[in-house]
């Protein structure tokens, strides 16, 4: 396993390469604001990936798996807000986000840009 990949499963044992995902992801270049929880400063990534589940965040600033934080997406002048959970990381690289029970309206922001891209998943979904 690369020492600088890792993600923790629910029952907390580290795996690599394994398909886990729930929902289709989907490409979308859009920018993201992650706000530290240590410091309450904004760190600003890159979403190159998503879901209706999380997101993929291409950062040089990463934080340990498990950490929880707000993450605020921006496209096509709307913003999509959630509470967010780490759950990969790839050191100086980006960070792979579970978003945390979503508002119905953030929700609604996100589905309206799902619907709009093609699904880069390789899993069915079910």
């Amino acid at each position: 396993m690369d020492s600088k990949t890792s993600s923790v499963s629910p029952n907390n044992s580290v795996n690599a390469g394994v398909e886990r995902r729930k929902a289709p992801r989907y490409g979308l270049m859009a920018i993201a604001e992650l706000a530290d929880p240590e410091d309450a400063k904004l760190v600003s990534g890159k979403v190159t990936q998503i879901s209706r589940s999380g997101c993929y965040v291409e950062t040089s600033k990463t934080f340990p798996v498990g950490t929880s934080l707000k993450v605020i997406i921006s496209r096509d002048q709307r913003t999509f807000v959630a509470r967010a959970n780490i759950i990969h990381v790839q050191e100086q690289m980006g960070m792979g986000l579970a978003f945390l029970d979503p508002l119905e309206d953030q929700l609604r922001i996100l589905y309206s840009w799902l619907v709009e891209l093609p699904s880069t998943s390789t899993i069915d979904p079910l």
